[in-house]
């Protein structure tokens, strides 16, 4: 047979590559915990801070203290600190800028506090227990990750436990170089869920940096607007609240974690398979995060 002079490259077959595209449906779900399945309102943490920086004389308002919520808690006081008003109101107190010892000092209180707080902030989110069964029988898996250290997540697993709620990961923000918002725990959760490739999994989460956590770890973004930091009501304030209030702090919640770059926004967990079924649709039309 002769073969044709130039074939191998002729122009036009080098104006194509072929690519690897997953187009199968999500294996793994990671959770956030405080506000997206315990804590409706995320009261623990809010709450711990506002009192740490109470007893340095500096008083916070709700709204400060859950502006860098998501963040390992060490870097949330860093983040709070360096509000202008913040540290306006510190230096006037101290008569001195903030620096590294006095983060630390505040740090220390923060997890024996925080463990104290969770006793009466970790009821499960309504919907959360039915969500976590619907996944389990599509074949899904679930991991979670948290801003919260080691020792919080110890006593939060046992919490959660007893109310029937077992991932099967758990990843603290201690076990990684750099928390939220960079992709580490996500990355650890696909490690030891022995789950890939990336967009195979989905990122459920109430707050700006967890959401840019999933984002840079490159799978699907599902923020949970109303049990969330940016609503801050509990269950019962939620179930009381005025028409005209909880659609303007709803609609600001989810222009929030729009803004963020979540794929899909959310009420709650509840609300969650549909999206599963519809991110499923997109991968099978080639979609990727």
């Amino acid at each position: 047979m002769e073969v044709l002079q130039g074939w191998r490259g002729h122009k036009p077959y080098h104006e194509y590559r072929v690519t690897r595209r997953y187009q199968g449906s999500i294996r793994a779900v990671v959770f956030d915990w405080a506000g997206t399945v315990i804590d409706c309102g995320v009261f623990s943490p809010a709450g711990v801070f506002i009192e740490i920086f109470s007893e340095e004389g500096v008083e916070v308002t709700n709204e400060e203290a859950r502006g860098p919520m998501g963040m390992h808690k060490r870097d949330h006081i860093e983040k709070m600190l360096e509000y202008e008003s913040v540290f306006e109101r510190w230096v006037k107190v101290k008569g001195r800028p903030p620096v590294k010892e006095d983060v630390d000092r505040m740090y220390s209180k923060f997890v024996p506090k925080n463990l104290v707080a969770i006793e009466n902030h970790s009821a499960l989110i309504r919907g959360t227990k039915e969500c976590i069964e619907q996944l389990r029988e599509m074949g899904i898996k679930i991991g979670s990750c948290t801003g919260y250290p080691e020792p919080v997540v110890q006593r939060l697993k046992v919490l959660a436990e007893g109310q029937g709620y077992i991932p099967d990961v758990y990843i603290n923000s201690d076990e990684v170089p750099k928390a939220r918002p960079a992709p580490y725990m996500v990355w650890l959760n696909a490690i030891r869920l022995n789950t890939n490739p990336i967009e195979s999994l989905v990122k459920v989460d109430d707050t700006v940096d967890g959401i840019r956590e999933g984002l840079s770890a490159g799978c699907w973004t599902v923020g949970v607007a109303k049990t969330g930091n940016y609503m801050a009501a509990s269950e019962e304030e939620l179930d009381g609240m005025p028409e005209i209030e909880m659609e303007r702090k709803l609609s600001r919640a989810y222009e929030i974690l729009q803004d963020a770059g979540s794929h899909f926004v959310i009420d709650s967990v509840a609300d969650l398979v549909p999206v599963i079924n519809e991110i499923n649709r997109r991968m099978a039309n080639g979609e990727r995060p």
